[in-house]
C-alpha cells in the first residue's frame, strides 16, 4: 500500500494539499448572509429608490461588511431593483429573443387585456423563499401566485399555467427583463396559449409598476406583522391577504370598489358584448 506522501508524489501535488479541508460556507457565514438579506429588504422596503451604493452604506452602518458590489450581488439574488429609472435590468440568458414592450400608449380596458408578472424575495426562519405572483392589469385582480424555493423558471411556468387555467389566458403578459421570463419554458407556454410577451423597456421602471406596488403593500401589511416559521404558515398567511386584497379592499383608483368586482364585473361585460 502507496504512504500518502508517496501518493501526493505521483500525483505532482504537494502533501499539504491532501490534508486540505474545504471551509466552504459556514453557519455563521450563511446566517450573516441572511440576515444581510432581510435588511436589504427592509431598507428597500423602506427606501425603495435607493440603489446598491445607498444600501451598502446601510448595511454598513448595522455592522455588515458588504461593499457596493456585494451588496449589488445579493440584490440581483434576491430580484431587488431601485425603483428608478436605470440603464441595466436584470440581465436576460445568453442567446435570448428580445420582446418588444407593448403597453407604450395603450388603453387597457377590461379584463385578461394585460397581465403583469413578477418576483419578490420572503424571509422565513433563517433562510428565505420567492414568491411569484401575477396580476390583471385592468382590475388589479390577483389571478395567481406561487411560493418557490428559488428563482427558477419552472415554478414561474407553473404559476403562470395555474392562473391561465383559473382565468384564461390574457392577451399580453408583460414582465422584466430577467433570464426566467426569457427562459425557453416561459416563452413556450406564451406561444402554446397565444399569448403576446411584452417586457419592460430598458432604462424604465414604470412599465411594471403594479406588481411592484403589490409587492411593497403586502410586505408592509402582511409579512411584516405576521408570525411563521414554516412555508405552510407563510402560504397561509399570503393566502388569506391575498383573499382579503381581491375580494375586500377598497382601491381609489377603481372607483372605490375591489379588484374582485372590476375584474368579474368586467368579464361579464366583455361576454355580453
Amino acid at each position: 500500500m502507496l504512504t500518502i506522501e508517496r501518493q501526493c508524489e505521483l500525483l505532482g501535488i504537494p502533501r499539504s494539499t491532501y490534508y486540505y479541508k474545504p471551509k466552504g460556507k459556514g453557519p455563521v457565514i450563511d446566517e450573516q448572509r441572511e440576515a444581510a438579506m432581510r435588511a436589504i429588504d427592509d431598507i428597500h422596503l423602506e427606501m425603495p429608490f435607493a440603489g446598491a451604493r445607498k444600501i451598502s452604506k446601510e448595511l454598513r452602518k448595522m455592522g455588515f461588511p458588504y461593499g457596493r458590489h456585494a451588496t449589488k450581488s445579493l440584490m440581483d439574488e434576491m430580484n431587488v431593483h431601485p425603483v428608478y429609472p436605470k440603464p441595466n435590468l436584470s440581465k436576460p440568458r445568453k442567446g435570448a429573443r428580445e420582446h418588444p414592450y407593448l403597453l407604450k400608449n395603450k388603453k387597457i380596458l377590461f379584463p385578461n387585456q394585460v397581465w403583469a408578472t413578477d418576483i419578490t424575495y420572503i424571509p422565513i426562519g433563517k433562510t428565505h423563499m420567492y414568491l411569484v405572483a401575477v396580476i390583471d392589469w385592468f382590475s388589479r385582480y390577483i389571478v395567481g401566485w406561487r411560493l418557490l424555493d428559488d428563482m427558477g423558471a419552472p415554478g414561474v411556468v407553473a404559476c403562470m399555467r395555474d392562473a391561465i387555467e383559473a382565468h384564461g389566458a390574457p392577451a399580453i403578459a408583460n414582465s422584466d427583463q430577467g433570464s426566467v421570463y426569457n427562459s425557453a419554458a416561459y416563452e413556450r407556454l406564451l406561444e402554446e396559449k397565444r399569448i403576446l410577451q411584452s417586457m419592460d423597456g430598458r432604462a424604465r421602471w414604470v412599465d411594471n409598476v403594479i406588481m411592484e406596488r403589490w409587492f411593497r403593500s403586502l410586505k408592509s401589511e402582511c409579512i411584516r406583522i405576521e408570525e411563521y416559521e414554516t412555508p405552510r404558515e407563510l402560504r397561509a398567511i399570503i393566502d388569506e391577504y391575498v383573499r382579503k386584497y381581491n375580494n375586500r379592499r377598497l382601491h381609489e383608483s377603481l372607483d372605490y370598489e375591489t379588484p374582485a368586482t372590476w375584474y368579474y364585473s368586467g368579464i361579464a361585460a366583455k361576454r355580453a358584448a
